[in-house]
């Protein structure tokens, strides 16, 4: 594993050198490379929550992404590639990481970005009394020194073969030593300046003259331009008052197809819309409501009708088909029945049916999906209410994880682990279905653990089979990542992961 590590951590420096020569040739007067030019507006809901520790949406992870920077990125194959660090180094037993971090790295204020910086941002990341949803995924963590003014060394409790991910998770943006005024102050390292921002409306921002990676950004400013209503934005985006709009529903990326002017861009992911059901209360934790609520769903009818074939049929499982070896196709839900469906929520004391209001962001195809579903539950006895909100109400002060039967949209992530450890282990911080089976607890952990790869694909094939089965989620499909550019912007690569999407490396006409 080190040897592997180490070979690919060789190429990539390869390339940083060679394209650090370029950028001292370039100041040396022998090659002409422009300078950041030209203006990117991008449509994108309002974010809610500018702290690193609780931004989940694509928005707030797209401002996080351009102001400051990960210790590490993940490239749009899912490769793990260096940013604020430059390499990097495992010892034999897997629990010792130590990273040699970029010396040219500036913070906004000029001062430069050191080790320091780094035990800080992950000390507080991981911090139980802090009580932050990320405390969960760095518990494994037992120390982050500085072992050096530019290097810094993590040691793990345990070992963990995706602990690179996890390094590079959405929330774990480097931020400056003492730093606690996060969505007021915007001092980051990253490659744009933050020169406005109006909540609700926009945040204009500009190139980071001393960003330390060669190259970037491309354009000389950057404006996040913020849309309540999707139909709006695409509007928008036709009328040329916005060059990039991510994130589409199905029906506004589609009605863009052969639209003068406008790119399309049709990213598979392991994206899921998740319809779940409080299993630790009423109704849900009966067993028969929850089998009934499986029961109900034609999922490929919905996949059909709300993604418009664009999405893959899913089993109920966050471990879909883009994880290869780690999928399980013969995991599958029991097959469609209404009647029995019916007859499963009369036994568990609803004869005349079950009111349920059923919650939903404003964003994606969530809203369609919320329809159809209300159509096909009702054959199966279950009155149900559809409340539609807007995305940052629906998230703001955690409503999602309180409410008894919601829609909620999980982004792509590089690894099937981060599902399991966040998202269904008892107690995880954005359990929204409260689950808790400590058989599967012990599979997640098993295979978070274990080098063994194919004990891995054992414990997750183990844990398909049980959430397609008995779990308290159904997940009806796998979304792409849908979104459209202006003709003449060039190096716009959408990824899985839309507040992801490398906006630096975009560059105008």
């Amino acid at each position: 594993m080190v040897t592997t590590i180490v070979r690919n951590v060789r190429r990539t420096r390869v390339r940083l050198v060679l394209t650090a020569l370029m950028s001292l040739l370039v100041g040396g007067g022998v090659l002409a490379q422009s300078a950041p030019h030209g203006t990117l507006k991008v449509g994108m809901e309002s974010p809610a929550k500018l702290d690193p520790a609780y931004a989940s949406s694509d928005s707030e992870i797209a401002v996080l992404n351009a102001v400051y920077d990960y210790l590490v990125d993940v490239d749009a194959n899912n490769n793990i590639q260096p940013r604020l660090a430059t390499s990097w180094q495992v010892s034999q037993d897997g629990l010792t990481y130590t990273f040699e971090l970029a010396k040219n790295a500036t913070w906004h204020d000029g001062s430069s970005v050191t080790a320091q910086d780094v035990v800080y941002t992950f000390d507080r990341l991981r911090d139980p009394a802090l009580k932050l949803p990320t405390s969960d995924l760095y518990s494994d963590i037992a120390s982050v020194r500085a072992t050096g003014t530019h290097q810094v060394t993590f040691t793990l409790k345990n070992t963990n073969p995706f602990f690179l991910y996890d390094l590079s998770d959405n929330h774990a943006v480097i931020v400056k030593k003492g730093t606690t005024q996060f969505g007021k102050t915007f001092d980051g390292s990253g490659p744009f300046v933050v020169q406005s921002y109006s909540p609700g409306d926009r945040m204009v921002l500009t190139a980071n003259p001393h960003y330390f990676i060669a190259g970037k950004p491309g354009v000389a400013k950057l404006e996040l331009i913020f849309f309540s209503d999707q139909a709006a934005e695409v509007a928008a985006l036709r009328g040329g008052q916005i060059d990039v709009a991510m994130r589409l529903p199905s029906s506004l990326y589609q009605s863009l197809a052969n639209v003068k002017g406008i790119t399309r861009f049709d990213v598979p992911t392991n994206g899921f819309n998740v319809l779940r059901l409080r299993s630790d209360r009423k109704p849900g934790s009966d067993p028969r409501v929850i089998e009934a609520l499986k029961l109900a769903v034609d999922r490929k009818a919905v996949t059909e009708a709300v993604t418009q074939g664009l999405g893959v049929v899913g089993n109920d499982t966050p471990i879909g088909p883009l994880y290869k070896k780690y999928y399980d196709a013969s995991a599958v839900p029991p097959k469609t029945d209404p009647a029995k469906a019916k007859q499963l929520l009369k036994e568990a004391g609803y004869p005349n049916g079950l009111k349920l209001d059923l919650y939903t962001p404003n964003t994606g195809d969530r809203p369609d999906l919320a329809v159809v579903l209300k159509q096909q539950l009702a054959k199966a006895g279950f009155d149900i209410h559809v409340i539609v909100e807007p995305e940052s109400v629906y998230y703001g002060d955690n409503k999602w994880l309180q409410v008894d039967f919601g829609i909620t949209g999980w982004g792509s992530r590089p690894y099937p682990q981060f599902y399991l450890n966040v998202m269904l282990e008892c107690g995880a911080k954005w359990n929204e279905s409260h689950y808790c089976n400590q058989t599967f607890d012990q599979l997640a952990k098993e295979a978070g653990k274990t080098l063994d790869s194919q004990k891995r694909i054992e414990d997750y094939h183990k844990i398909q089979q049980m959430l397609a089965t008995s779990g308290p989620i159904v997940i009806p499909y796998f979304f792409p990542q849908l979104g459209a550019i202006r003709t003449g912007f060039t190096d716009f690569q959408l990824k899985a992961f839309a507040g992801r999407t490398d906006l630096a490396a975009v560059h105008a006409p």
